[in-house]
């Protein structure tokens, strides 16, 4: 059986703790690898080594890091089919949506390789007799990223390239669920040339979590995941002395006007609710349908989703695979079981679907739910799956009320015609990522990602500007050179003046 371990200092490690995680395809539910799972003192290990590496890292000129930058660039590019196949093998979604989820990683990797703009800093000059005022940004130090089963390329590429540019050294430690596109990432910086012991990969479950949070050589740490552990994360980091951003979950909507193209809000509303099987913190789970549109809306969404098909992730005919395990498969399809009993409408029933020739895999259909309460459970939870909620409201306030009530504030969408009442939506909505008329409104590299509310502990949303001022802390100099011509001022003990 194949082995993922750890990559420390440019290297693989094995596992000492003597511990394994089992790691399934999802597609057959058998298990196809086991992975390193580190103890606290593999995780100190890795420490020590990363400190080591700043030592030179952190001195390094910004020409020599952004040289490793562009080239990893270029090996990324080059491997992005190796890199989807591994996130297919080990997490299951179909192999165009793993290119997609690389294509979007590499995206912050460009705004690294630019990172000599974004650290310019500031200068004022003379702002009293001879005296210039100067703001600088410097790393941090070692910096850990813990990152979630469900983007095991894109989450982490959204963390260490911006962090290793700012002259940082990074610990990684990816879901123990799908470890090997993590290793395969900083074998690939490793051959760009990063310097041993710049990026490092540590694996594990709860004890490597707790160590890396309780470790006093690391200065940072980001993460992303559900609420209850970003809100873990965030408590215990802090207690820590550490600079903490912790994205959790989500409960997006999606609010349909009745002026709306009603199929073009359908085809989105498929498309966000079902990708990558549902297992986005982006994805559309909750559509408020405003007055007379909902069944017509309903219909139109059922009409497509009936027709995806689901299958293998390798398979090009498949547009869903399945879910990562079958405990969580298991879970999804008991919110689609109790839905009847809190009131819901059940349109698609996808509880029981299975796939001929992979029985044994994590599969479950499509679910559709119309007429839900707020109060009921598939409402409530972050569901992580395949099943999309519809409620309806009267009127646009009803419906901004609706989805503002929500302990989430993750992202939103609204589907309409009227400039005005979109406007309206993007400045009264309580949440950190807003699209009108786009339904996942995941932004570009450099702008941030970051909710509000319950989706966000700490003060910076991830990569972009806010990104780059997480990996970095300033600093302010104020410097006066006396001109040769002039005798010294002699003693003043009173305030600096600068007028």
């Amino acid at each position: 059986m194949k082995t993922v371990n750890h990559w420390i200092g440019g290297k693989t490690v094995e596992g000492a703790s003597g511990n394994y995680g089992p790691v399934t395809d999802p597609a057959t539910g058998e298990v196809t690898t086991q992975v390193a799972l580190a103890s606290a003192d593999e995780v100190d290990a890795a420490v020590r080594v990363a400190q080591e590496a700043y030592q030179s890292w952190g001195q390094s000129s910004l020409a020599a890091r952004t040289k490793v930058l562009f080239a990893y660039r270029a090996l990324l590019d080059a491997n992005r089919d190796a890199i989807a196949e591994l996130i297919t093998a080990e997490h299951g979604k179909v192999h165009s949506d793993a290119l997609g989820e690389v294509a979007r990683g590499l995206e912050i990797v460009e705004l690294a390789c630019g990172i000599t703009t974004q650290l310019k800093g500031e200068l004022s000059t003379s702002v009293s007799n001879r005296v210039d005022v100067a703001a600088i940004r410097q790393p941090l130090g070692v910096v850990a990223g813990i990152t979630p089963f469900n983007f095991p390329a894109m989450v982490p590429m959204w963390m260490f390239p911006l962090a290793v540019a700012c002259g940082n050294t990074f610990i990684l430690k990816p879901s123990e669920k799908d470890p090997s596109a993590a290793n395969k990432l900083a074998e690939l910086a490793s051959e760009a040339g990063l310097p041993a012991g710049v990026l490092n990969v540590v694996h594990g479950d709860k004890a490597a979590v707790d160590a890396l949070l309780a470790h006093p050589g690391i200065a940072a740490v980001s993460f992303v995941g559900s609420t209850p552990i970003a809100r873990h994360i965030h408590t215990t980091a802090s207690a820590n002395g550490k600079r903490v951003q912790a994205l959790g979950g989500a409960k997006n909507h999606m609010l349909v006007l009745p002026d709306a193209d009603l199929d073009a809000a359908a085809d989105a509303a498929v498309s966000a609710a079902y990708g990558s099987a549902g297992e986005r913190c982006m994805a559309i789970s909750a559509v408020v349908a405003v007055g007379s549109i909902g069944d017509e809306l309903v219909e139109k969404i059922r009409e497509r989703a009936e027709k995806i098909k689901i299958g293998p992730g390798n398979d090009p005919a498949s547009e869903m695979g399945p879910l990562i395990t079958a405990a969580h498969r298991d879970k999804v399809a008991s919110y689609v079981k109790g839905a009847a009993d809190q009131g819901a409408d059940v349109v698609l029933d996808g509880t029981g679907y299975t796939v001929g020739g992979f029985e044994k895999g994590h599969w479950i259909g499509l679910s559709l739910l119309d007429n839900v309460k707020t109060d009921s459970d598939a409402y409530r939870d972050e569901i992580f799956g395949p099943v999309l909620c519809v409620l309806r409201a009267e009127t646009y306030e009803e419906g901004v009320a609706l989805i503002n009530a929500s302990p989430f504030g993750n992202g939103t969408a609204i589907f309409t015609r009227d400039g005005g009442a979109a406007r309206r939506f993007q400045l009264e909505i309580e949440a950190g990522m807003v699209g009108v008329n786009v339904p996942i409104p995941v932004p570009v590299g450099y702008h941030s990602f970051g909710g509000w509310k319950d989706s966000l502990f700490g003060d910076h949303h991830i990569y972009g500007n806010d990104g780059i001022h997480f990996y970095t802390r300033g600093k302010v100099v104020t410097t006066r050179w006396p001109d040769p011509s002039e005798a010294p001022a002699g003693v003043d003990l009173g305030f600096p003046r600068n007028h």
